[in-house]
């Protein structure tokens, strides 16, 4: 028999129980609908890898990982080129989760996943709201004539859940059409003290990674100029700690067009501080 140790090839400080977890962490590798540069599927993977090389404690929210309940359920499996069948996959073990009185901490994949997720934690949480770090708007009705794009992906949120109840950080992209929804419904927040409108709703975080910008974070689909500094996110979601996190995730690496791998490390850091938000 092989003594080991061996390299774990779970997210770094899981625990190895999904009974006794309060947080999933579930990986979405689907990137069907990307518009620009592909390769966002192969994030969760590459992600688990790389988060050896962090250390598990967050010195900005003073919390040790290793400390927390979460359990990393690995990859969901996806039919290639079936947007509806991934986004009811999605949908379903979400809801598992959230019926076992769960969080979830999804790791995308392209921005698309998040619908199936929001689908399933607002049978849930009736009082919910989204707060979107992007650098797009992800407001369009349609692209190429398909509905279910991750360039729409906030417009099918806000059909379900009501655009009064969607708050876009970071924009900075999108069709002028998508920019006179966001004014319409004043969804484009600038300053952290503007979330206070959500201070007793139940908030699901969605992070598109193309929010950082692309001179720290390159490899994502579509790198937007102009981005946040990571201590600036990282300032905005200290803020959000105050609130009442029942779910987020993280979308949109695309590790392989960043042969440094310092996007996929920038990632892993990221998901470390949001397991504190949990």
């Amino acid at each position: 028999m092989l003594k080991g140790p061996f390299l774990d090839r779970n997210f770094i400080g899981s625990n190895d129980s999904y009974q006794t977890s309060d947080v999933v962490l579930l990986g979405m590798p689907y990137d069907c609908t990307c518009s620009n540069r592909a390769g966002s599927r192969f994030a969760p993977q590459q992600i688990r890898l790389e988060s050896v090389g962090i250390e598990t404690y967050s010195p900005y929210f003073d919390i040790d990982i290793t400390d927390l309940k979460f359990y990393d359920s690995g990859d969901l499996e996806f039919p290639f080129g079936n947007a509806e069948k991934m986004l009811k996959i999605v949908e379903e073990n979400t809801d598992i989760i959230y019926s076992d009185n769960k969080k979830i901490l999804g790791v995308g994949g392209e921005h698309l996943v998040t619908l199936g997720e929001i689908k399933a934690v607002y049978k849930h949480c009736k009082n919910l709201a989204v707060i979107q770090f992007d650098a797009h708007t992800d407001l369009r009705e349609e692209y190429l004539g398909e509905k279910l794009t991750h360039s729409g992906v906030m417009y099918q949120i806000g059909k379900l859940i009501g655009f009064d109840n969607i708050a876009q950080v970071g924009i900075r992209s999108g069709e002028r059409a998508e920019f006179n929804l966001m004014h319409k419904y004043d969804t484009l927040k600038s300053n952290p003290i503007e979330l206070e409108k959500f201070k007793d709703k139940e908030i699901f975080i969605t992070i598109d990674l193309d929010v950082l910008d692309p001179s720290l974070m390159c490899g994502v689909g579509t790198p937007e100029a102009g981005g946040f500094s990571y201590l600036e996110l990282i300032e905005w979601l200290k803020y959000l700690k105050k609130f009442n996190i029942v779910g987020l995730d993280i979308v949109e690496l695309a590790p392989d067009i960043d042969i440094s791998k310092t996007s996929t490390a920038t990632a892993c850091k990221l998901i470390r501080e949001c397991l504190a938000l949990l």
